[in-house]
């Protein structure tokens, strides 16, 4: 008797026990399965804007190329602006884009373009005086900075309406434009000077100096914390970095075994550098060997560990807003852990993609949410 009611009270624990066991894996199987469900919505399209390398159309053709980030980079659309509806298609110079403001913008040599990411309409244009280079936007999507075109003056541009709000005068050659994270500060590098310039967003003056460098500033990126800045200069290949607190160059670091040789485009060894967004490594572009370098950025000076072939010679490099893939001008899709070529880019026609002027912007329900950056510009985050 003592021995049934026992074996009795073990089934009835044993069912119990099966009971709550089937429950709880119910409640994870619901719980795994609803996770991708509830980030399906979300999609991410990788925007190349083209012709971006010079005004060449062999690598593209003309407009705004859509690619699908989450399948393989499949060609998505080809959206046509009055640029590339143009007889002879201008340079693009550069792009910025805000998700909240649903903005998409891109510079030729001559004029701003205003591009609504929902109608895919163009907003506004505008032609700035002396022209436009590559120039970026603060972080609440209101101004953009847009260097002339390689001439004395930076234009301050309202971004709703393209109007003037002011302008400055570095007399540097204006070329490249790069925001800090927190949208405070805004760094203007020239092709005739070895000076960074560095701008108040709020005032819009040139509040601090960087360098100078040891040869003309080209392409260059800055880390989140705003306390370093990683240039490329003429006739290194490699770069140098400079301290955004005391203005002083702190080092120079060049590129081991390889040579530097004779380039198609742009005129100097490296032009093309970007921070992972966690900013542990440095990526820089070697024209001439057609190769990415990384540097370990946790390394003072940082390290040369890896070095990656491509198609064609390099001209710039960016990364996606989860930091796992590079994209080099050339319009491969690198595996940044990996440091693989994963995909490459094609038109509609099958035609290879290359462009400098490339950023990825993230769609919830239809939506933009979040947009990258054109520049390799670091975003760990930064201790209170």
């Amino acid at each position: 008797m003592f021995c049934s009611k026992m074996a009795l009270d073990l089934v009835m624990s044993l069912r119990r026990t099966a009971c709550l066991l089937s429950f709880f894996l119910a409640f994870v199987f619901t719980a795994t399965a609803a996770e991708p469900n509830a980030s399906a919505d979300l999609q991410t399209r990788l925007y190349v804007v083209t012709p971006g390398i010079r005004n060449l159309l062999d690598y593209g053709g003309a407009g705004v190329l859509v690619f699908d980030a989450d399948h393989d980079y499949a060609f998505v659309k080809r959206i046509a602006t009055p640029a590339s509806r143009a007889a002879k298609p201008d340079n693009i110079k550069g792009v910025c884009a805000n998700a909240a403001t649903k903005r998409l913008y891109f510079t030729t040599t001559k004029e701003i373009y205003c591009l609504d990411l929902l109608t895919e309409e163009t907003v506004w244009q505008k032609a700035l005086p002396l022209g436009c280079d590559r120039m970026s936007m603060t972080p609440d999507g209101k101004t953009i900075y847009v260097p002339s075109f390689e001439k004395d003056t930076w234009n301050v541009v309202d971004a709703a309406s393209g109007e003037i709000l002011a302008t400055l005068e570095p007399k540097s050659g204006a070329h490249n434009t790069v925001c800090g994270a927190d949208g405070k500060r805004m760094y203007l590098a020239g092709l005739k000077s070895p000076i960074l310039s560095i701008d108040d967003t709020q005032t819009h003056k040139i509040v601090q100096t960087c360098g100078p460098f040891a040869d003309v500033i080209r392409p260059f990126c800055v880390n989140a914390a705003q306390s370093r800045c990683y240039v490329n200069i003429n006739g290194l290949l490699g770069f140098e970095i400079g301290d955004l607190q005391t203005g002083k160059k702190l080092a120079r670091v060049e590129v081991e075994g390889f040579q530097k040789g004779a380039v198609a485009r742009h005129g100097c060894p490296s032009h093309g550098i970007g921070l992972t967004p966690d900013e542990k490594e440095i990526w820089v572009c070697d024209a001439h060997n057609r190769r990415l370098h990384v540097f370990d950025n946790t390394a003072d000076p940082p390290k040369q560990f890896a070095d990656i072939q491509l198609r064609d010679e390099p001209g710039w490099v960016t990364f996606s807003l989860d930091g796992r893939r590079a994209y080099p001008s050339t319009g491969e899709v690198i595996d940044v852990a990996t440091r693989k070529i994963i995909h490459a880019l094609k038109d509609e026609t099958g035609r290879a993609v290359h462009s400098e002027k490339v950023l990825e912007i993230s769609f919830r329900n239809g939506e933009p949410v979040q947009a990258g950056d054109q520049f390799g510009t670091g975003r760990a985050a930064t201790k209170p």
